[in-house]
């Protein structure tokens, strides 16, 4: 996992996912880059803030 957003709703997650999806390949990653410029694998800072929110 290189990237990740928070949404306080499924449906928001959803909404924003479908939107995503839309664009083009370059687009996300510079989206990517925006955020993660070593495209550092997240997954135990996702894990972390899911924890955070139970």
């Amino acid at each position: 996992m290189v990237y990740f957003e928070v949404y306080s709703t499924a449906e928001d997650a959803l909404k924003r996912e479908k939107q995503i999806k839309r664009y083009r390949r370059q687009w996300k990653e510079n989206l990517i880059n925006s955020v993660n410029p070593q495209w550092r694998d997240l997954y135990d800072d996702f894990k972390e803030q899911n924890i955070d929110k139970k």
